[in-house]
């Protein structure tokens, strides 16, 4: 791939030239029926894109069409490495580029977590490479943010990691069973069928990423674990790696508690999203508070993912963002959960 550029007609306008080697990776960039791009034309409204024989040429003014410019050679990276490109691919690759200059998409979409049956989890952002990251780097990793950022699945893809890297003997997953108050006592049905409604996204996120026909022996042998968050009182956890989910509907207490299960060579990550409490009224959050009391314990890191992380339909994207800006609305001088707090000792995301 070679490229040039002139400028042309004024010192404003420019015209830019990428020329692809590789027909097979051109057809790929274009998309079916050109949908990719006609998709990067709408994207860069004041770039005109055209594409002759193996030369791509983007003209426009000012700073347009070098991000168009840029945009393009990532995504011929990321087909180069095998990566299947579509709008999606493309917003994501966009965004990428405007929130974190110095960043390379392609080392974000390519960094594989776990495989199976020829699919790769992975992070699809800037601020799921970090959390990634952070798990790695820290022996407590809190991820926080809103629905649809992988909080959850990409801490699961870490666990089987480590697990089938043999650096721990067993996976631990929990949740509060908050709608039950944990009283599973007055639930009908045996004990798997009161608590299975709790746990079943736990189970699902499993299957994605072991095979299903597996699972049911790793659980009889205690390989992996899945249970309410009650179970673990009194319980030391060595070499395992822990996973607390829908962490905001824990109390103080019980978060006090879940941390100090903690034993030698483990790691716990607690994911949750502080806007969705589901905790009786008046009853503190220990998500919440727990940044606070843990200000600049070592080891313990704080991985703030946004809206711009959401991994869903990008209109669950806009939906986040329309509702953060309704509650600083509301709220008026109400800050985002995260912000307000220094960084302890650099292990601390603002993204």
């Amino acid at each position: 791939m070679t490229d040039r550029s002139d400028n042309v007609n004024n010192s404003s306008t420019i015209t830019s030239t990428i020329t692809v080697g590789d027909q097979s990776a051109l057809m790929a960039l274009l998309g079916r029926a050109d949908e990719n791009l006609r998709y990067i034309e709408r994207r860069f409204p004041g770039v005109d894109l055209h594409v002759r024989g193996d030369t791509i040429t983007l003209t426009g003014i000012n700073g347009a069409p070098r991000a168009a410019e840029r945009l393009v050679k990532e995504l011929l990276a990321l087909i180069e490495n095998g990566e299947n490109v579509d709008p999606d691919i493309i917003r994501r690759t966009e965004n990428m580029l405007k929130s974190a200059p110095g960043e390379r998409p392609v080392d974000v979409l390519t960094q594989n977590i776990v495989s199976k049956r020829g699919k790769a989890i992975r992070p699809k952002t800037i601020g799921q490479k970090r959390y990634v990251e952070a798990i790695d780097n820290n022996t407590i990793v809190f991820g926080i943010g809103p629905a649809g950022t992988g909080k959850t699945y990409l801490a699961m893809a870490k666990a089987v990691q480590a697990l089938q890297a043999k650096e721990i003997s067993r996976i631990i997953l929990t949740r509060p069973a908050v709608e039950a108050g944990e009283r599973l006592g007055f639930l009908p049905g045996t004990l798997f069928e009161k608590i299975d409604p709790y746990l079943r996204p736990l189970y699902d996120a499993l299957h994605d990423m072991i095979d299903p026909g597996s699972i049911p022996k790793l659980m009889e042998s205690g390989t992996i674990e899945v249970a309410p968050l009650a179970f673990m009182r009194g319980r030391t956890l060595n070499d395992a790696f822990i996973i607390l989910d829908e962490a905001q509907n824990t109390t103080p207490e019980q978060m006090k508690m879940f941390l100090t299960r903690l034993g030698f060579g483990s790691k716990i990550v607690v994911t949750g999203d502080v806007t969705q409490v589901d905790l009786p009224g008046g009853t503190t959050s220990g998500l919440r508070v727990v940044r606070d009391i843990l200000e600049g314990v070592e080891d313990v890191h704080f991985a703030t993912l946004r809206a711009e992380d959401v991994v869903r339909h990008q209109l669950v994207s806009d939906i986040v963002n329309a509702y953060e800006k309704w509650d600083a609305a509301k709220d008026g001088h109400r800050a985002p959960a995260g912000k307000g707090h220094r960084g302890n000792r650099g292990h601390r995301d603002h993204q």
